[in-house]
């Protein structure tokens, strides 16, 4: 299970499907430095999210790593 908290890094990790999950709501951190420490809700947030929107990725991401 992928939770907001976790860092992009870990997340690409555990499920690399969810590259373009992230791209397709506009988080496109994917090769930047910080996406190692970064966590999903902070990178959504850099991005202008708001919780609805970082609560959509991340139904979707699991939707598609629990697959």
């Amino acid at each position: 299970m992928i939770s907001k908290d976790m860092s992009i890094g870990e997340i690409i990790q555990a499920c690399p499907d969810s590259v373009e999950i992230m791209m397709s709501y506009g988080l496109h951190c994917i090769g930047c430095h910080v996406a190692h420490w970064e966590t999903l809700e902070e990178g959504g947030r850099g991005h202008g999210m708001d919780d609805e929107k970082i609560a959509n990725m991340l139904k979707d991401i699991n939707e598609k790593c629990s697959k």
